[in-house]
């Protein structure tokens, strides 16, 4: 008699071959987790030096135009940092770690200081200095412990 799906010596796997192929998924993952964990956080962290780098090279390149153009350097405003085209060409960098959509700048006195929970940038026109304006906690996980990451040292 014909059947369908082969003969009999053809069954299947069985229920112990498959809770072993479950454990071993279950063991990559529980390892894979934590290291793609660690890869956002330094994805975050490039994007906010290579912003931050920008930033800072568009207020020089301000700075030396105000020295040529005026006779003597200052640093954009607070108002006219964020300004399309004025310091940098095109939108201004949002600051990868803050949580909210919309970006923002505020007054810095102090490099370093976190002004605010608003995140984003912190800018002193005095100095030209501009920094991260936020601090992340990673939480702890499975392999690795909790850490506080300071954007404000970049």
């Amino acid at each position: 008699m014909y059947r369908l799906g082969g003969d009999q010596s053809q069954r299947g796997h069985s229920l112990i071959e498959l809770v072993i192929i479950i454990v071993i998924l279950g063991a990559l993952a529980a390892v894979a987790l934590p290291q793609y964990r660690d890869m956002t956080v330094e994805s975050r962290i490039s994007a906010c030096k290579n912003s931050l780098g920008a930033i800072r090279e568009g207020i020089s390149l301000y700075y030396a135009r105000q020295v040529l153009v005026a006779d003597s350097g200052s640093y954009p405003s607070l108002d006219s940092l964020t300004a399309s085209d004025l310091v940098m060409r095109g939108a201004f960098p949002p600051n990868p770690f803050q949580a909210q959509a919309a970006d923002s700048v505020v007054l810095g006195t102090v490099r370093g200081q976190v002004i605010g929970t608003r995140g984003g940038w912190a800018y002193n026109p005095i100095t030209g200095e501009i920094w991260p304006n936020s601090s992340t906690t990673i939480p702890e996980g499975w392999m690795s412990p909790a850490r506080e990451i300071n954007e404000n040292e970049f």
